[in-house]
């Protein structure tokens, strides 16, 4: 058991992507990856986790969980740096569970100067050994993949799951985005959920892959390939609340259809605004809080001459705008439009709308809404390229859901 209190907090992260510093030398190739990395910070993720760590040293939550790509594209030394900037941690147990970009990674790479070069990946044996941890604190363990349990407290059970596709051995083919839990882990699951209901104790599942599609238009190879197994199961033993990752966006879905299960999906910590989870549970509720960690009081005095440290969300933010806008305006705009500025325009409009889905910060007025609309940014974006159309309809929403918090009653 993590903790006796009836009252306790723990954390969740998810896809924090880190890349050991020992791994690059900020040169060329390092460079050069960093700019195609999608808006995800390669450079400054052991400060940035190394802080967060000294946070929760401070605020002693009882397990700090992270669902999923540990790595950026699973080097066995990032997996190891990151055990080792967590291994402080006295009061506070780290949660870990594997993502599509961690065992079996042939991107597995080092960068020097120019060139790139083969990194040593994970395996499901290296793994275990190196959160041994984790691992020690499983009621049980599924022997067909890296999946185990947890009692959290006299209450609650977390179930930690594997929904990741790889194989026996090092591989040559690129990570698979797509996922799914295998028969002999679903029937791990079940008994699992059986036990948890003989003995009293509400089930919490924790995995990288998505229960259900959090954006209608972008979901294939996020939702897990057998959604349906997990979801009967969710129904049959009332699990009322899952953690994911993979979309690097921010997003809470209520109950679908029979199934009676809030799922929450957390961004990226490498990205955005390093969006995390306090989730606090009590005899009779759940409560989940969007939190934006400000590193800024636990950097060192060296670390605070750093401009970029100290102003870290502004160069986040930069970078992910940057990324998403520049793919825009290089890939698909700047072929087909001869107004340079108008085409900044619908690249930077575009970004935005992005960001505030990624961040969770993506409700709106519907008046707001249509003076959006109303633009000739937005307009040129939609009638000249309809393959955004129905993508930017689904990144706003003008309701009263929240993505930022939620209470599950039991």
């Amino acid at each position: 058991m993590i903790t006796d209190k009836l009252n306790a907090e723990f954390w969740v992260i998810s896809d924090p992507h880190l890349i050991a510093d020992s791994m690059h030398d900020n040169g060329q190739a390092f460079s050069r990856m960093q700019k195609t990395s999608q808006g995800k910070d390669l450079y400054y993720q052991e400060t940035v986790l190394s802080s967060f760590m000294k946070m929760a040293q401070e605020k002693k939550p009882a397990a700090i969980i992270v669902t999923g790509d540990i790595t950026f594209n699973g080097e066995r030394v990032s997996a190891e740096r990151f055990r080792d900037i967590f291994r402080p941690l006295k009061d506070t147990k780290l949660l870990i569970l594997p993502g599509n970009h961690d065992i079996y990674d042939d991107w597995s790479r080092e960068f020097r100067g120019k060139k790139q070069f083969y990194a040593g990946q994970i395996s499901p044996m290296f793994w275990k050994a190196i959160f041994d941890k984790s691992y020690g604190h499983c009621e049980s363990e599924d022997r067909s993949s890296l999946a185990y349990s947890v009692q959290f407290n006299p209450q609650y059970f977390l179930l930690m799951l594997d929904s990741n596709y790889y194989g026996s051995e090092e591989t040559t083919e690129a990570p698979h985005t797509r996922g799914g839990i295998g028969k002999k882990q679903l029937k791990w699951i079940e008994e699992q959920l059986r036990w948890a209901e003989q003995n009293h104790l509400r089930p919490i599942v924790f995995m990288h892959h998505n229960l259900y599609a959090h954006n209608p238009a972008v979901n294939r190879g996020y939702v897990l390939d057998n959604a349906h197994d997990l979801r009967k199961l969710c129904a049959r033993y009332n699990v009322k609340l899952i953690f994911s990752g993979h979309i690097h966006a921010q997003n809470i879905l209520g109950p679908q259809g029979t199934t009676p299960t809030t799922e929450i999906v957390t961004s990226s910590f490498c990205s955005n605004d390093q969006g995390y989870g306090v989730v606090r549970v009590h005899p009779k509720h759940v409560t989940y809080i969007r939190k934006t960690f400000n590193m800024n009081p636990y950097l060192t005095d060296k670390e605070k001459q750093n401009y970029t440290l100290t102003h870290f969300h502004d160069y986040l933010e930069k970078l992910q705008l940057g990324s998403i806008a520049a793919d825009l305006v290089q890939n698909d705009l700047r072929k087909n439009h001869n107004d340079i500025d108008l085409v900044r325009k619908m690249g930077n409009l575009f970004a935005r709308m992005n960001y505030n889905f990624y961040t969770g910060h993506n409700h709106m007025k519907a008046g707001e809404l249509a003076k959006i609309h109303a633009t000739e940014a937005y307009k040129t974006l939609i009638k000249q390229h309809p393959e955004y159309r129905l993508y930017l309809k689904t990144l706003y929403d003008t309701t009263d859901h929240s993505n930022l918090r939620v209470k599950i009653r039991y």
